[in-house]
């Protein structure tokens, strides 16, 4: 592996050991995934998670994009017989892109300009006079004078000397430097409503942008978000303003030096221009970019951890599940699956106008038979239209069930997108959209994880502003999210659908697919090594992918740990110095008997890293475990709280449904979610409420203030008693 590139990622992430970051590298380029590395090659990296794995990949492309770019610029200038050994020397120490663009910008292929209309003309040696102040400048003006060349006069001869100057100074990597510095420390993002603006934005959704200005450095990502957004429909006009006189006496000084006289009068004229056609204008679209860049890294970043946390909420396991469907005049779907998600009936119900009076009296009987017919034990409702009415019937019908019932709001977004997908169709080709949707619904509470794989990740609404960042990147980020959180869970072989399987590490969607045929026609796998037998699934695909494959029940106990079939000679050998059995799995006597290991004598003995054998320890104790498990499990409730019922200073639980940059939306089972403002969230200040609260947090709240008009509840964090 290359050490200059260990060296300049260690410098980009000074608190990795260069060990760790070659390792990962050698790893990664041997086709280890990331889950795969994190999880069983802890003795090579040093402990590295996802995370870190993932900086060290992100850094090696970035570094390797800039090498790329700079031979390529090299090639180019000293294809033009104009690479000099000191700027060879500048374009080789660049650390950044934008240094390498603009060392390049003077050999750039430009399209004809008046510069070059200029130099065409042959006035480039006059243009180099006037940087050399000569004193003979007028009489060369006036030899140049040549009505053949439309240099008619001695006036046109000085307009050409100023084209090529201007441009030359606009080209100028020091300059655009210094500016670019100047403006980012005291530039200014000023916005203001276009003519027409107001009526474009008639909901006053840009108001506050109306007239604005913040300074380029401290601008928080959500505005600049939110004002490229109102740039983009047509409401606001925006730009980077800056106090240009110290920039021009920068330059003009820089230049001109103490030189007085015509030369030093055009310098000065063609510094200004070069500031106000070139370098200005190009710095404003690089902040301008490099805002939005920032702005989108973060949105993705808020969503992304949004999105693992509503992966990772807890499973609602051994319950049949009706799912709700909320609807008016279409009728409210229900659909009952059983304990492992399996369809068992469906059927529908109008318990909302305008449904007849009759359909509407005769819901409720249908309803509570529809449950004791099911041995229904939970019901999950979708928070989308009828939602609270649905809550209301749901609330009142439970009540004269003996058994206890609880209900649970449900976040359905994108369940909508599932249900009119191609594998929704597949399984359920027979449904409609709404029973398909119902199905969706049930299995969310049951599995959230292995229900939301399915969904396109931007669909299910847990961040902001996310299509007005790039895709992507997003798409990318996101299914790195998913990856992650797929693979620390793990999955069962024998029950995993393809959309999940292909997430698992290792595998594609070809792979996936050969799983499920070879399940289907050969039956449940009994143990991980009938892997090797489905088609295309190789040595590698097997050694990245099994170890987050479980199978429960199968004819090795070992198969429903996390513990990689490779270390199963050691765990075996473990068990065996234990006076234990693989039969004992699970069992007290397993952490009683291995808590007296000692690892460092036992990784020895058994030639496995010391990391390798606490999670072999782990997995022997905890089979099948499943890090949801420790996640706040769902709010289950029996009544129903309305706008009407909240009064400030009532004390309530909530969940928290997305985190943004502004605070959190909780839901505290009214129609509407809460706000909490990030200025709410503590007694003590919080800049970022995603270190503060995670989607699926389950937290205490108190009501702020309620707007029945504009359906806004605002929540605070924070005992007003105390």
């Amino acid at each position: 592996m290359d050490e200059t590139l260990t060296k300049q990622i260690q410098h980009d992430l000074p608190k990795l050991r260069a060990k760790q970051i070659s390792e990962t590298l050698k790893m990664l380029d041997e086709g280890d995934t990331v889950p795969f590395i994190a999880r069983y090659r802890k003795e090579r990296t040093a402990n590295l998670d996802e995370v870190e794995i993932r900086d060290i990949q992100a850094a090696a492309h970035r570094i390797q994009t800039l090498d790329k770019r700079k031979t390529e610029v090299l090639k180019i200038i000293d294809e033009q017989k104009a690479l000099s050994p000191q700027l060879k020397k500048q374009i080789e120490a660049a650390t950044v892109l934008q240094q390498v663009e603009d060392l390049y910008l003077p050999y750039k292929q430009k399209r004809r300009t008046k510069a070059t209309i200029a130099k065409e003309k042959g006035l480039l040696p006059l243009a180099k006079a006037v940087l050399a102040f000569d004193s003979h400048l007028d009489q060369l003006v006036e030899s140049a004078v040549n009505p053949d060349k439309e240099l008619p006069d001695k006036q046109s001869v000085y307009d050409g000397i100023h084209e090529i100057l201007a441009e030359e100074i606009g080209d100028r990597a020091e300059f655009r430097k210094w500016v670019r510095q100047n403006t980012n420390q005291y530039g200014q993002i000023e916005t203001k409503v276009k003519k027409s603006g107001k009526e474009l934005d008639e909901a006053g959704t840009y108001q506050q942008y109306y007239e604005f200005s913040q300074p380029v450095r401290s601008i928080p990502s959500f505005r600049t978000l939110a004002i490229n957004r109102g740039e983009k429909e047509g409401v606001l006009s925006v730009k980077v303003t800056v106090n240009e006189t110290p920039i021009k006496w920068h330059l003009q000084a820089t230049l001109v030096l103490k030189h007085t006289g015509l030369a030093a009068d055009i310098i000065k004229d063609a510094a200004d221009d070069a500031y106000q056609r070139f370098i200005g204008p190009a710095i404003e679209r690089e902040i301008r970019k490099e805002l939005s860049q920032i702005a989108a890294d973060h949105a993705i970043d808020i969503f992304g951890k949004n999105l693992y946390n509503l992966l990772m909420q807890a499973p609602l396991k051994g319950k049949i599940v009706m799912g709700f469907d909320p609807a008016y005049r279409t009728g409210c779907k229900l659909a009952v699956v059983d304990r492992n998600g399996k369809y068992l009936d469906k059927t529908v119900i109008y318990p909302h106008k305008p449904a007849s009076e009759a359909k509407r009296k005769a819901a409720k009987g249908l309803f509570i038979d529809f449950i004791n017919r099911n041995h229904v034990e939970m019901i999950a409702i979708g928070n989308g239209t009828a939602s609270r009415e649905s809550e209301q019937f749901v609330s009142d019908a439970i009540k004269e069930i003996k058994t206890p019932i609880y209900y649970v709001i449900v976040n359905e977004a994108g369940a909508s997108v599932y249900s009119a997908s191609k594998v929704a169709r597949e399984e359920f080709p027979d449904f409609s959209v709404e029973q398909r949707s119902a199905v969706s619904i049930a299995r969310r509470i049951q599995d959230p994880l292995s229900e939301l794989v399915k969904i396109d990740p931007q669909s299910i609404g847990v961040g902001q502003y996310q299509h007005d960042v790039p895709q992507k990147q997003l798409r990318d980020q996101l299914d790195q999210v998913v990856e992650t959180a797929v693979n620390r869970v793990g999955v069962n072989l024998n029950t995993a659908s393809p959309d999940l399987l292909v997430h698992i590490s290792g595998l594609t969607k070809s792979t996936a697919n050969n799983i499920v045929t070879y399940r289907n026609e050969s039956g449940a796998f009994e143990s991980r090594s009938q892997l090797k037998k489905v088609p295309r699934l190789g040595p590698k695909a097997f050694e990245q992918s099994v170890g987050f494959l479980r199978i429960i029940g199968g004819t090795n106990p070992l198969d429903n740990t996390d513990i990689h079939p490779e270390s199963y000679g050691a765990a075996k050998q473990l068990l065996a110095q234990s006076e234990l059995t693989i039969t004992d799995l699970g069992k007290s006597v397993v952490s009683e008997k291995l808590s007296t290991i000692k690892v460092d004598q036992a990784a020895q003995q058994f030639d496995v890293g010391k990391e390798a054998l606490r999670d072999i320890i782990k997995g022997l104790e905890t089979p099948g475990r499943d890090l949801r498990d420790q996640m706040p499990a769902p709010l289950l409730r029996k009544d129903v709280l309305t706008m009407a019922d909240l009064k400030p200073g009532m004390k309530l639980q909530g969940t928290i449904r997305n985190v943004v940059d502004f605070g959190v939306f909780v839901d505290i089972g009214v129609k509407q979610d809460g706000l909490v403002h990030i200025s709410k969230m503590s007694s003590h200040f919080i800049k970022d409420p995603s270190k503060a609260a995670s989607v699926g947090d389950i937290v205490t709240v108190w009501i702020d203030s309620v707007d029945t008009d504009r359906h806004r509840i605002q929540l605070t964090m924070v005992d007003p008693t105390a």
